[in-house]
């Protein structure tokens, strides 16, 4: 398990590491694509390159989140990663419309691009490369419940299969068929928008504060506490690894104050026990019989 500080300086850790390989990954693409006039491979390069703008944006992003609460953000900046997260999704867009204009343009002028063996080899070894981050970076994610990663790793992701669909595009260009560049130019940038609309779905529920657990499973919890006699009102909000959870509990009204501030102890405990990433538990405690509904 990471403390807070630990949590982030490692996310940073992963970004940097993953920065400097999508920027290699971009110049290689982006640089031969120009020389040899294949528009889908430097779109791809571009994608690559956005990617690393990506995650300088996120780097960002987890550097606000990490700053510990204070008295205006009571509740810590942990939503300033997910910020980051939309941000990486309207790059997204951005990179999507400019490619499609690019292969527009391609399909007026109708220049024909050149297909050699290096193009290939390039696209091979990027598509490796791609494949070596998404793995690594996912797993980081899972691990640190970082939403920027884990965004992130879907995006390197469709790369994979972007960079799939151009090579499949270098083939057809070298059996004569320079029509299908600009095509599948226009197919990266919708797994782009595909990708970036995934992100944003995910954010925009943990903007909206949507419950994270299910509350009957939190009751069923709480309700085997001694002493406990019900629980209502039950919700929960926040990302992966930072939920908070707030309940009303029903005990004997003719408890002593010690004893039920002993039994909201032990639900707090309970709920961080059997659910992974409660930050917070707010319990408060009411006499059954003066239960409103």
């Amino acid at each position: 398990m990471y403390d807070i500080e630990s949590r982030f300086r490692q996310i940073r850790k992963v970004m940097i590491y993953i920065l400097f390989l999508n920027l290699a990954v971009s110049f290689a693409k982006i640089a031969y694509g120009m020389y040899t006039n294949v528009l889908s491979m430097q779109s791809d390069g571009y994608h690559s390159l956005f990617d690393g703008v990506s995650n300088i944006v996120g780097l960002i992003g987890i550097q606000i989140a990490a700053k510990p609460p204070d008295k205006e953000h009571p509740y810590g900046h942990r939503k300033f990663e997910t910020l980051a997260s939309i941000v990486i999704a309207v790059i997204l867009a951005v990179v999507a419309f400019e490619i499609v204009h690019s292969a527009f343009d391609r399909f007026g002028t109708g220049s024909a691009p050149e297909v050699t063996v290096i193009s290939f080899a390039i696209m091979l070894g990027t598509m490796c490369v791609n494949y070596g981050v998404t793995t690594y970076e996912h797993k980081k994610g899972t691990e640190l419940n970082s939403e920027v990663l884990l965004a992130d790793s879907a995006h390197t992701k469709s790369d994979i299969y972007v960079s799939l669909s151009v090579i499949i595009g270098l083939v057809a260009i070298h059996m004569g068929y320079p029509v299908i560049d600009p095509l599948v130019s226009v197919l990266i940038a919708l797994v782009i928008l595909h990708a970036g609309a995934e992100i944003i779905l995910h954010s925009v529920s943990i903007l909206a504060d949507e419950s994270q657990i299910d509350i009957d499973e939190i009751a069923e919890v709480v309700r085997n506490v001694e002493g406990v006699i019900d629980c209502h009102k039950i919700r929960t909000r926040g990302p992966p690894g930072n939920v908070y959870v707030d309940l009303h509990v029903e005990v004997d009204p003719d408890m002593t104050t010690y004893k039920s501030h002993t039994i909201s102890h032990i639900v707090q405990y309970r709920i961080k026990e059997n659910f992974d990433g409660i930050e917070d538990v707010l319990v408060h405690i009411e006499p059954a019989h003066t239960r409103s509904i």
